[in-house]
């Protein structure tokens, strides 16, 4: 009997043992950076499992860049590629960049038909494409280039895309990069990672809190001084996208004109600096935010109320707007 008291303890001890070792086991933070999209994205993971979260950002990296091949605009090899540079303007398109196109299409109504992917006419225009532009486009360029901007005449059809004949090209950059993490993010999910930041910069989204539970902070760039920050915003498992009238732009005789273009008037729109959207999904934050800096302010809050997004305006003159959630720090 006292040999078997013995054995018991002994296999108390060990257990103890084990158990303490578990809970010894320190999480760590796990991080990598690629250049994707023309930008860096970077993957943080804390995680317990070092060995584990690194082939979980190996796998997230491989999803951004096989939607980067699939699905850009600017990719070769990618069927909006093809079809922007062909005389053939119908071309074959799987299931999921069908349902791409059916989200971009709502927000395309929702926002009054503001919201045009079919922009690249106006984009290159501007010389956001190939040409390089010593003078502002005339009236009569703008005019004609208006023509081609109509994301209604584009059709799916029998699994082909289709542009009718008043579509030239649909440009991705305003949405891409948003739902290439968004996919990311629910691998991550799905291989249960419990704290992740992924950020491609101009689009964000997470997984829970950082280690320790505390939320993940971000700053919101000042529009009129990239030096310093409007202030911080925390994100706990949310995601966010920032549309700027900083972030990309072309100079014309010494004027500074960005790419986010009023489709109805073929000019840069000039009433806000920034818009910054806080939502479940970085995919609809990212189109979200282009969305909003073409509405007239008027119509933002009220959007945002229907959506239940929040919402932050800079205006041209510098004066800031938000909705009632979102917390500068």
């Amino acid at each position: 009997m006292k040999k078997i008291k013995q054995k018991i303890k002994k296999s108390l001890v060990f257990l103890l043992l084990v158990i303490l070792c578990g809970c010894g086991k320190s999480i760590e933070k796990i991080s990598e950076q690629r250049f994707l999209f023309g930008t860096h994205i970077s993957i943080i993971i804390y995680s317990d499992n070092k060995s584990k979260a690194k082939k979980s950002i190996e796998l997230a990296f491989k999803t951004i860049s096989d939607i980067d091949e699939k699905y850009n605009s600017k990719n070769k090899k990618s069927a909006i590629y093809k079809i922007n540079n062909s005389t053939k303007k119908v071309v074959s398109i799987d299931s999921e960049f069908q349902d791409i196109l059916n989200k971009i299409n709502e927000v395309y109504k929702d926002s009054d038909r503001r919201y045009d992917v079919t922009i690249s006419p106006l984009l290159d225009l501007w010389g956001f494409g190939k040409n390089y532009r010593a003078t502002v486009p005339t009236k009569e360029e703008i005019e004609k280039a208006l023509k081609f901007v109509d994301f209604s005449n584009v059709v799916i059809e029998n699994n082909q895309l289709k542009y009718l004949k008043n579509t030239k090209e649909m440009d991705t950059g305003s949405f891409l990069k948003g739902y290439a993490i968004s996919k990311a993010r629910d691998l991550l999910e799905q291989r249960g990672e419990k704290h992740v930041f992924i950020t491609s910069v101009s689009s964000i989204t997470t997984i829970g809190a950082k280690a320790k539970n505390k939320p993940w902070r971000v700053g919101i760039q000042d529009p009129s001084d990239l030096s310093k920050t409007l202030g911080l915003v925390e994100l706990s498992g949310k995601s966010l996208g920032v549309s700027g009238d900083y972030q990309t732009y072309v100079e014309i005789n010494g004027k500074k004109y960005h790419h986010i273009i009023d489709n109805n008037t073929g000019y840069p729109v000039r009433d806000k600096k920034l818009v910054a959207v806080i939502c479940d999904s970085a995919f609809l934050a990212d189109m979200y935010s282009t969305a909003l800096f073409l509405m007239p302010e008027t119509e933002v809050f009220k959007f945002a109320t229907k959506k239940n997004i929040e919402v932050l305006i800079v205006k041209d003159n510098g004066k800031i707007l938000t909705t009632k959630n979102f917390i500068l720090k």
